[in-house]
């Protein structure tokens, strides 16, 4: 369990919240789903009886190896090992228990990929942070209320993994709405450095000119995304 911790993964240990996961995804026979976290399997082979295909993805090699021999009675069902935030399979829908330590690299490349929807279990948090408005934003606010329709579905509580984590987490439905790619975010990730200074100074940074005396935090969120589409363009 050690590296597992060191993952910022706990595993999933309730059969009933699970299904609910499966269930919320709305998986039918013509979708390939993509999960992110393998674990102990409790998700995989509920996906595998919806799905027309499924890519179970662990960093743990142990994990996936134990996981070949208990499941390998699903013909539709593709293991791997490494990192799922490096993969470049096709997908219709992605399913996560995402670890704590990843979940922020998790949403910039969901909002680079296309894909349709997703359910993600997270960090209470964090699930908290991604649907910030105002002062209480960050970056990566901006980029997944761009990127998703982000719906809550239910709490979690922490006795339902173990190792139990410190903090209760949130299941979510993320809707995939407009594709970002890897110059947009970290432009964004880039002004929100300046979110205090006012987006004439801003752009003075990236050599372009502007009399707009308003602060960026003072700007929507769709409002800041072109602003940085306004930094890429030549």
């Amino acid at each position: 369990m050690i590296k597992r911790k060191l993952l910022g993964q706990h595993f999933l240990n309730s059969k009933t919240i699970a299904e609910s996961i499966v269930s919320e995804a709305k998986i039918t026979k013509n979708d390939v789903v993509f999960e992110i976290g393998t674990g102990l399997g409790v998700l995989t082979p509920l996906l595998c009886k919806k799905a027309k295909k499924v890519i179970s993805v662990d960093a743990d090699e142990n994990l996936i190896r134990k996981a070949k021999t208990t499941l390998s009675d699903l013909d539709n069902l593709v293991l791997k090992s490494g990192d799922g935030f490096k993969k470049k399979d096709l997908f219709s829908i992605f399913v996560s228990n995402l670890p704590y330590s990843k979940s922020k690299d998790a949403v910039e490349w969901l909002a680079q990929r296309s894909f349709s929807h997703g359910i993600v279990m997270v960090q209470k948090e964090f699930a908290e942070k991604l649907v910030a408005k105002s002062k209480n934003r960050k970056a990566i606010s901006i980029i997944a209320t761009y990127a998703f329709d982000i719906e809550k579905i239910s709490n979690v509580r922490k006795n339902n993994f173990s190792p139990p984590p410190k903090v209760d987490s949130v299941i979510l439905k993320i809707t995939k709405k407009n594709d970002m790619d890897k110059k947009l975010i970290s432009t964004i990730n880039e002004i929100f450095s300046y979110r205090r200074k006012t987006v004439k100074n801003v752009l003075k940074q990236f050599g372009k000119e502007s009399e707009i005396e308003e602060r960026v935090d003072d700007l929507t969120g769709d409002e800041i995304v072109n602003l940085a589409k306004q930094i890429i363009k030549k």
